[in-house]
Parts: C-alpha cells; sequence; structure tokens
C-alpha cells in the first residue's frame, strides 16, 4: 500500500568466516533493519548468522522490481537478492446510493437524490473513481438500453453538473463487472468533498426497475495541482431528447463567451455527448441520425475550428457485459453502446487563453433531416475545467 510499510521478511546472513563490516543497501521503495530502525541502508558487525530485516515501503503506485544488494571487503562479488512488490495506492471507499431502484409505474421513479458525506480532506487525494452497479429485481432489468447520468449539484448555484453517462445494458445488469461500469470524475473533486447532493437517473419507461448502487473510490497521492474550478458551458443532459437537435432548425443557442481567469495552470474542456433517433435520410451504408450515423463535430475556439469529436465506433461488439441477448447490443452506434460509459472528450486549452475572453460554440456536421424516422437530437454537457496551484475562480460563461 502507498504510503505504508508491509510486514518485514527476514534475510539470514550466514557469515561465520567474516569479520569486515557487512552493508546492505535497499533499493527505491524497500527498507532494511537489523534493530527495527529501518532506513535505505544498513551496516553492521557480522556475527555467525545475522537477521536482516526488509520491508516494502512504496512511495507511488508502481511495480517495484529491484535488487537488494549486500556487500563487505571479504566478498569478492556482491550478492544480490531479487525483490519484488506493487504499489497499491491508498483508497478511501464512500457508499452513495445503495440498492436504489429506478423506473416507471409501480412506485418507481426515474430518479432519485439524496445527500451523502464524502471525503473531506482532498489535499492528499490523487484522483476520484466513481463505480456504479445495476442489479435486477426479480421481474428481470428493463428490456431495452436507456440513457442514464450521475450528476453532482454546485451548492453556490443550485445547477447539476453531469459526472457521469452510460446507456444501460440490455434485459440485464452490470454484475460481470466486479464493480460495476467505471468512471474518472477527478474534475468535479471541488464538488465531491464533505455533504455532497447527488442526483442518479434512467429513462427507463417500465415497472422493471433498475436496481442502482454507486460508490467512490478516492486514491491517495499528490494531487497534479491543489484547486480546481469548473465551470457550466452546456447543460442539455436531462433526457435523451433533452439535447441539441439535429438536422432541423432550432432556437437553441450554442453560442457562448467565456471569460478565464488569470492563474490558471492547466485548463480544458469536458464534453460528454451521446445521439438519439433513427431520423432518416439513412447515411449511404443505411445508418439513420443520431443513434447510429457516424459524424465529426468541430469545436470553435474565437471561430477557429480547433477540436474535432469523431462520433464513430466504440467496439461494442467486445463490451464484457456480453450477455445482453436478446438484445441488438452488438452492432456500433455514433460513440456509445449499450452497457458501456459514454466517453468523456478532454480538450486541452491554450493558456494563452488566460485572462482573455473568448468565443466558444459546437458546431454538429451539416446534416438536413427529411422529417421521416422522427427526431434527431444530441444530449450535451460542456464544462471549463481549470487547475492552479493558487486559489482559482471558475471561467465565466455567457450567452
Amino acid at each position: 500500500m502507498v504510503s505504508q510499510t508491509s510486514v518485514p521478511k527476514v534475510i539470514i546472513i550466514n557469515a561465520e568466516n567474516a569479520t569486515s563490516e557487512i552493508t546492505v543497501n535497499a533499493p527505491d521503495g524497500y527498507e532494511v533493519s537489523v534493530n527495527n530502525t529501518f532506513s535505505s541502508s544498513i551496516s553492521f558487525q557480522p556475527e555467525i548468522s545475522n537477521e536482516v530485516y526488509v520491508r516494502f515501503a512504496p512511495s507511488e503506485p508502481v511495480n517495484y522490481y529491484s535488487t537488494l544488494q549486500i556487500s563487505s571487503n571479504e566478498l569478492n562479488n556482491n550478492i544480490n537478492v531479487n525483490l519484488f512488490g506493487i504499489g497499491t495506492p491508498l483508497t478511501f471507499t464512500y457508499q452513495a446510493f445503495n440498492s436504489q431502484p429506478l423506473g416507471f409505474g409501480g412506485g418507481f421513479n426515474q430518479s432519485a437524490s439524496q445527500t451523502f458525506n464524502l471525503h473531506d480532506d482532498l489535499s492528499e487525494i490523487r484522483e476520484i473513481k466513481m463505480f456504479l452497479q445495476i442489479d435486477c429485481p426479480n421481474t428481470g432489468c428493463d428490456d431495452w438500453d436507456r440513457f442514464a447520468n450521475i450528476k453532482v449539484k454546485d451548492q453556490s448555484t443550485g445547477n447539476w453538473y453531469e459526472i457521469g453517462r452510460y446507456i444501460t445494458p440490455y434485459w440485464v445488469g452490470t454484475q460481470q463487472l466486479s464493480r460495476g461500469l467505471e468512471f474518472d470524475v477527478t474534475d468535479f473533486k471541488s464538488f465531491l468533498t464533505g455533504p455532497t447532493e447527488l442526483m442518479i437517473y434512467i429513462e427507463n419507461w417500465t415497472a422493471k426497475a433498475d436496481i442502482v448502487s454507486v460508490e467512490f473510490d478516492y486514491v491517495a497521492g499528490t494531487p497534479d495541482y491543489a484547486y480546481y474550478a469548473v465551470s457550466e458551458v452546456y447543460n442539455l443532459h436531462s433526457n435523451s431528447i433533452s439535447g441539441i437537435p439535429y438536422g432541423v432548425d432550432h432556437n437553441i443557442d450554442l453560442d457562448k463567451s467565456i471569460q478565464m481567469p488569470n492563474n490558471s495552470e492547466s485548463s480544458h474542456l469536458r464534453t460528454i455527448i451521446s445521439g438519439w433517433g433513427h431520423a432518416t435520410p439513412n447515411d449511404a451504408d443505411g445508418r439513420p441520425c443520431a443513434e447510429w450515423c457516424f459524424r465529426t463535430h468541430d469545436v470553435k475556439i474565437n471561430g477557429n475550428n480547433t477540436f474535432q469529436h469523431y462520433m464513430g465506433p466504440i467496439g461494442c461488439s467486445s463490451n464484457p457485459i456480453s450477455n445482453q441477448s436478446p438484445g441488438n447490443w452488438q452492432p456500433d452506434r455514433a460513440g456509445w453502446c449499450p452497457g458501456m460509459v459514454v466517453p468523456v472528450r478532454i480538450d486541452e486549452l491554450d493558456l494563452g487563453l488566460n485572462s482573455t475572453t473568448f468565443s466558444f460554440e459546437y458546431d454538429l456536421e451539416d446534416w438536413t433531416s427529411n422529417g421521416n424516422g422522427g427526431n434527431a437530437f444530441y444530449a450535451i454537457s460542456t464544462y471549463v475545467v481549470l487547475k492552479s496551484n493558487s486559489e482559482i475562480v471558475p471561467a465565466a460563461i455567457q450567452d
């Protein structure tokens, strides 16, 4: 365990005919002792039989494959002892939602919110992982793949920030994964501390409720930066059809103005986007929009196409949740799969934008619906994440 020490193991050095001092040098990640005072190197006058204690003391979450070196003036060659240890990070686990049913009808609701007490001190937390497990009731899980997400409330504004999105598997839960679906939510660490209000949602329209549990792992280590600040750019993530209408005229304002503080040391955009609907005309390969049609959307900074988001295949057939039959889970969708986390798209911003105000626009690839096959939508959330080793205010977002 990182920042902790293991139970010592003993090495016996036989030195019946030796008179010269023996030195034992421990490699990085290990300590040695002959008297319960451990250090990286020890020297001692030998006896006939000498017990040397070795313990594992990792400082980083890496593998330590190294060599302990024993030397003496009376040895022609040093004696090497191979050592191997795995630096497992110290982790604090917090249970949030525990077997919360989500459904529609039968006394169920599609969402639930609750306040949980999470880790108080983030000064020595390197990352935060979230795990979501779906179990099925006696009636079985919902037959369909559904839009679903997890949100945290910004107590200063009352807004709900989407920290993770996924699509439920057909027919089953996520039990094929030991802890369910995994999300990296470190970007939202400033909200995920102390009393924290969370919301879970599944667009389940049946009384076959999904039974949802959520846990957080706070992984100890040195943070990349001491302070984080998050601002919301787009919040079109209430459900699968609350997003940007695709291929038709709409009145959603996608043009934003973003004012940056002067002390950001790392800045990025964090976007989650997934398409829904079977609108036509189909693409040449027969794919309707926006669940199936592969697209490339542009992120414009100051009017320039700066980043691209490709809505293409992500390997649905290789999903480890492979027991979704008879559901149609294997064909590739456009940027998401049933029973998988919807990918987070990270775009690093130039630090030259500090102390400036820049324009931002999410520009969908051109396509026009012919009005058949229903409507197409892109549910989207975008945030500006700032990091610094000095206290930092969030970027200011204006329409």
